[in-house]
């Protein structure tokens, strides 16, 4: 085990599956955590199987899941939740995303727990949390951001709500999971108390779209969908750059501190004299004038040469990247964000490293388990069993 990073010594039980839960672990893995990915032995994490994209492990299995170690226990025996229990009463962390009292069934809920380990933090991650009108209901990504208002003020006017793919339902929870956890462990600091820890799915998609929450106390009815609009502000939109394909687009916002700037740039700047633009509510009010002459200019250009130009002109600017070029950006490359994996049986993926960069907590990004690769030697070590209990283990279907 490292220690050398910031959560060194913290161990955590990782019993989630799909997107929301492994997130949030792995990314505490990332930081130095020691992350036991514990699965069923009849298949384990489902995203393994259902998510499949060729024989074996699945991608969206694997993106998800690096940094872990995966522990088979069969928790519907009695065996599985003695050996359980034990290495719960070595761990910090548990994290669970089940449907709604699932582990409740299995005794192995919060308030049986907390007496196996009293220093536990035990962190559950459901679609509308354990209590309210909801509580019961199961979500994905898709029902998160509709009823967390995230749809409504998507997309284009007169269009439906759009769902969006960024995953702010799903990693998003589990970033707001990580947080909840990492304030548990400093609390149990001054308490010596681990607590619950409950992050909804619901609850993180409201707390990202707060700013059109504002909007509708300041406008006194529902944002309209604005597309890509940004604001009042012009430029602040996408435009088309050269050669025309689906993905050649940059997204200007140039603030009106930087207006001359912009003109510069573009070498427009007979347009500082131009009434129609004088303002930022000038350009507001002839935003298809001014829209036209800036596609006008960056039609002409590829979308990397447009986000040079203004970004050595201190103009935000984003090129549109698509996922390949996502995958292959030289800057993103340079900071770790794309890593190279080799994985057994799949060979070399890319895949997204540890997006916190902290000084002291080098990170290296790691393969996934496979599905109980580390079962034998966590026995072993947490719990004192030896191979010829193993051997038994594995023959009455426990691990």
């Amino acid at each position: 085990m490292s220690t050398n990073q910031a959560l060194s010594g913290i161990r955590v039980i990782d019993m989630t599956h799909n997107q929301a839960g492994p997130a949030c672990t792995q990314i505490l893995g990332f930081l130095g955590a020691e992350i036991i990915k514990l699965e069923d032995p009849r298949g384990g994490d489902i995203a393994r199987r259902n998510m499949a994209d060729r024989d074996g492990d699945s991608l969206f299995f694997l993106v998800l899941n690096a940094n872990k170690e995966s522990l088979t226990l069969n928790l519907k025996t009695e065996q599985g939740k003695a050996l359980f229990r034990k290495v719960i009463a070595q761990s910090d962390v548990l994290v669970e995303n089940f449907g709604p009292g699932a582990l409740d069934r299995l005794g192995l809920g919060w308030e049986a727990l907390r007496t196996v380990n009293p220093r536990l933090i035990y962190a559950t991650i459901k679609g509308f949390g354990t209590y309210g009108p909801y509580a019961g209901f199961k979500s994905f990504e898709p029902i998160a951001q509709a009823m967390g208002g995230a749809m409504s003020v998507t997309g284009f006017p007169d269009n439906p709500p759009t769902y969006t793919w960024p995953a702010i339902g799903d990693s998003g929870t589990g970033m707001h999971m990580a947080i909840g956890i990492l304030a548990a462990l400093q609390q149990r600091h001054a308490t010596g108390r681990g607590q619950h820890v409950e992050v909804s799915m619901q609850d993180s998609v409201v707390n990202l779209i707060r700013v059109s929450l504002r909007d509708h106390q300041r406008l006194g009815h529902p944002p309209p969908r604005a597309g890509n609009q940004l604001g009042r502000n012009v430029p602040g939109t996408t435009y088309p750059c050269a050669p025309g394909g689906p993905n050649d687009y940059v997204f200007i916002f140039a603030q009106p501190q930087m207006w001359e700037a912009f003109l510069g740039a573009i070498g427009r700047t007979e347009l500082a004299a131009d009434p129609r633009f004088a303002t930022a509510e000038a350009r507001w009010e002839n935003r298809a004038a001014l829209d036209a002459i800036v596609a006008e200019w960056t039609r002409g250009r590829d979308k990397h040469d447009v986000l040079r130009i203004l970004g050595d002109a201190g103009v935000p600017c984003g090129a549109t990247l698509d996922t390949g070029e996502v995958l292959a950006d030289p800057h993103l490359r340079a900071r770790e964000m794309i890593v190279d994996i080799d994985y057994p049986g799949r060979g070399v993926y890319q895949t997204v490293g540890c997006p916190v960069k902290l000084s002291d907590s080098p990170v290296a990004v790691g393969r996934p388990p496979l599905l109980g690769e580390h079962t034998a030697s966590l026995l072993e070590r947490l719990c004192g069993v030896d191979a010829a209990a193993l051997a038994g283990l594995r023959e009455n279907g426990t691990i």
